[in-house]
């Protein structure tokens, strides 16, 4: 089970979910996006709570107000870290988080300790764990198969936008190679063999000099 969230504090809203135990945590890690950041109660038990940024938005760039919401939604939903204040929570891209054979259900590292931000959370703010609550949505997703779709949609883009800067770029060559023959030929006319007989003086009268006189 997945529990989903909305956070209304940017537009559009932003998407948020959490696993509802440390087995589908494990999911969680094994199928996230790319555009999933991850967060998590600093050195305490708590749920795996993902934020999956917009296109075009940056993990190290997410706007305060969003942070808060996910920071307070982290510590809420940690057993010890929700009694306690000055609850440290961390987060970081998905892409960096490590997991290996030898960690328990549920636990992962980093592969780029320095990728990791951190956030202190004074104490329980139950107006935004209140208002997030009231969007809370339970599902049963097919986390592979959603991720599989994804990533056959982002290859479908792919392969559209070479496709356009492949057709772009055949039309510059084309316009180059058409101004380039252009000025390759640009005096041809000059001497077709008519405009050469209009120009020789042998076809001239006898008395053509005589316009000069």
């Amino acid at each position: 089970m997945v529990f989903y969230f909305k956070s209304s504090v940017v537009e559009p809203a932003a998407f948020v979910y959490v696993g509802k135990d440390k087995f589908e945590n494990e999911e969680l890690i094994k199928y996230g996006w790319e555009e999933d950041v991850w967060f998590h109660a600093d050195k305490l038990s708590s749920a795996h709570i993902y934020l999956r940024l917009n296109e075009g938005d940056t993990w190290d760039n997410i706007p305060e107000d969003l942070v808060t919401d996910l920071a307070q939604l982290t510590k809420a939903n940690s057993i010890e870290g929700n009694k306690k204040d000055n609850v440290t929570v961390i987060y970081t891209p998905w892409s960096n988080l490590k997991k290996d054979g030898s960690m328990a259900v549920g636990q992962v590292s980093f592969k780029d300790h320095r990728k990791v931000k951190k956030v202190l959370v004074p104490q329980r703010e139950n107006a935004i764990i209140n208002r997030l609550n009231k969007t809370k949505i339970e599902k049963q997703p097919d986390l592979q198969q959603e991720r599989e779709d994804r990533r056959r949609e982002l290859r479908k883009r792919d392969q559209a936008a070479q496709q356009q800067r492949r057709k772009e770029e055949a039309k510059v060559l084309k316009e180059r190679q058409e101004k380039k023959w252009q000025k390759d030929h640009a005096y041809d006319d000059l001497f077709t063999e008519e405009n050469l007989e209009a120009s020789s003086n042998q076809n001239r009268p006898e008395n053509w000099e005589d316009d000069f006189m």
